[in-house]
């Protein structure tokens, strides 16, 4: 039950602090007055799309907080899903917007998402809109509401967890059969590569050691001469001609002579020793290098035709070297074994969608018997209200139509039929019903539905929209019984005096100049005042003693 409310900065209202009352209370005053604000205030506080301008000019941001008592709400596993703090005596919802554009919900004094506010803000109070008749050609809208009077939300819950399942099952399943049937197309070209490749079957580094091996072969003669040059330099030639190491020896032959009497000379010995043997083996492998150089233009040959062949394949894929050629080699085999995956993953899709959609039709089944039922009582109960609001004669049909294809909310569409009279046969709710038998046949739905899922508060705006005298007396008198029965706190928003006269509370809104500015203000009316409001609702802006009698009277007959 909503307990207090407080709206600052927002659009007319400065400040306002009302307590509400439980039971039935109305909301009344002349049009434009600002009813609809505080309506779109507590719209706020039910997650609805914040806008700057509903800023009062002036102020930095605006603000909507409602104390809600949620001790009956049985709110507390949600509040425990979201971290919050659950206290059962009194919840706090409240919603800023800055005039920067920043806005901020809070549940409990603790910031969440609007998300959440919305969700937890929807077991408490409910909103019915000047708009909302416009639902009632909604089918989505009348499942919903022969859902709640079957009472099967466990089942289902299942049957869309179920159905979810499947659609992306199905969503998978099309992209990959999408997506395996370009592949297939790109198939034997992929594998014509890959079986030129693999015949191929390049090497790690091979462009490198086939350019070196084709240097050396192309320059063979010129390598050998010069290898025996630096042999002939390092070692001598067979004219008596000194090499290196020969000198070198002899250098050290003469640093032996005199290392008996200069032995600093010793060092220089040894270290060139050391270089001398060195030398020596360089000259050995040089001399090894020449013996195996050769010219072989077959070996050439071969080499040029392996070069040639591998810049062509390189050129062909637009790679630049043979590790390249290796890498194109293995994410073809991967495409190929995607392929084979795909192949297997459509198996796996098709057959949890197969077994899944058996779930999903059992659970279905149980929904449509569920409704089936349901519709009945539904029948029953809206034409007994539509009775008590003066149309005896009316038939509400709720025609359920089912098929094996499966879609979000079962199998079965549910269309609302209508008649007012005996003589015409029901048909489609919106086609037929005129403005006050739509307004009868909503708070007929509304009085059953929000008692079902025992919602703390629902507001009423305007809903004896089309419908006068002894019809919105009978109206108010349900909505009076919906605060006795099922306890709930009702607030209507009404102009006709004959629902205002039913209440338990009235309030009144109105406007006032202020400093130049003009306010929305709301006040409690008391006995005395309240036979003045309905004797204007009764007569217009000029009351009459007959006028100010019929409001007495309508107060004595609640």
């Amino acid at each position: 039950m909503l307990k207090h409310l407080t709206i600052n900065n927002y659009i007319l209202i400065d400040s306002l602090d009302m307590d509400l009352n439980p039971g039935f209370s109305v909301m009344t005053g002349e049009t434009g007055a600002g009813k609809s604000i505080i309506l779109d205030a507590l719209g706020l506080l039910m997650g609805q799309r914040a806008d700057t301008q509903c800023i009062m000019p002036g102020a930095a941001k605006c603000f909507v907080e409602g104390v809600f008592d949620v001790a009956n709400a049985d709110l507390c596993s949600l509040f425990e899903e979201n971290d919050l703090d659950f206290e059962p005596a009194e919840c706090i919802l409240r919603r800023e917007i800055s005039s920067n554009g920043k806005s901020r919900a809070f549940v409990n004094d603790t910031p969440v998402n609007v998300s959440i506010l919305k969700k937890i803000s929807s077991h408490l109070l409910d909103i019915h809109s000047q708009h909302s008749n416009l639902l009632l050609d909604n089918s989505v809208f009348q499942l919903g509401i022969v859902d709640t009077l079957a009472d099967h939300t466990d089942v289902l819950s299942q049957y869309k967890d179920s159905y979810s399942r499947i659609v992306e099952a199905s969503r998978k399943l099309k992209e990959l059969t999408e997506d395996l049937a370009k592949r297939k197309n790109d198939e034997d070209y992929l594998r014509y590569q890959l079986e030129q490749l693999e015949t191929f079957n390049p090497q790690q580094g091979e462009d490198e050691f086939l350019r070196l091996q084709q240097n050396e072969l192309s320059h063979a003669e010129d390598i050998k001469v010069a290898l025996g040059s630096i042999e002939s330099m390092l070692c001598g030639d067979n004219n008596d001609t000194d090499g290196v190491v020969d000198t070198m020896n002899r250098i050290c032959q003469v640093m032996r002579q005199i290392t008996h009497v200069y032995p600093a000379i010793e060092e220089y010995l040894t270290r060139l020793d050391t270089v001398t043997i060195e030398v020596r083996d360089i000259a050995d492998d040089i001399s090894g290098k020449a013996e195996d150089i050769e010219y072989n233009p077959e070996r050439l040959q071969k080499i040029n035709e392996r070069l040639d062949a591998l810049y062509a394949l390189e050129q062909k894929h637009r790679v630049s070297s043979s590790e390249d050629l290796i890498a194109l080699a293995e994410n073809i085999r991967s495409q190929l074994t995607l392929l084979t995956d795909a192949s297997d993953n459509i198996h796996a899709l098709e057959e949890e969608i197969s077994s899944e959609t058996i779930i999903a039709q059992k659970l279905a089944a149980k929904l449509s018997t569920g409704r089936q039922k349901a519709a009945e009582m539904l029948r029953k109960i809206v034409e007994k209200s539509l009775s008590l609001m003066d149309m005896p004669a009316a038939k509400f049909v709720v025609n359920i139509q089912s098929s094996t294809e499966l879609n979000p909310y079962g199998m079965d569409k549910i269309t609302f039929l209508f008649s007012a009279n005996n003589s015409l046969a029901p048909r489609s709710l919106a086609e037929v019903a005129s403005g006050g038998e739509m307004s009868r046949v909503m708070l007929a739905l509304k009085a059953l539905t929000s008692r079902q899922i025992q919602l703390p508060t629902i507001v009423f705006d305007e809903i004896d929209t089309g419908v006068s005298g002894k019809v919105a007396s009978s109206m108010a008198q349900i909505m009076g019984e919906m605060c006795k029965e099922a306890e709930q706190q009702v607030l209507a928003i009404t102009h006709l005096p004959q629902i205002a006269a039913k209440a338990d509370v009235h309030y009144f809104v109105y406007k006032e100049d202020v400093d130049g500015r003009t306010l929305t203000r709301i006040r409690e009316l008391d006995s005395e005042q309240r036979i003045t409001e309905l004797a204007h609702m009764l007569s217009g802006s000029k009351v009459t003693d007959a006028a100010m009698e019929n409001a007495r009277q309508l107060l004595q007959d609640k």
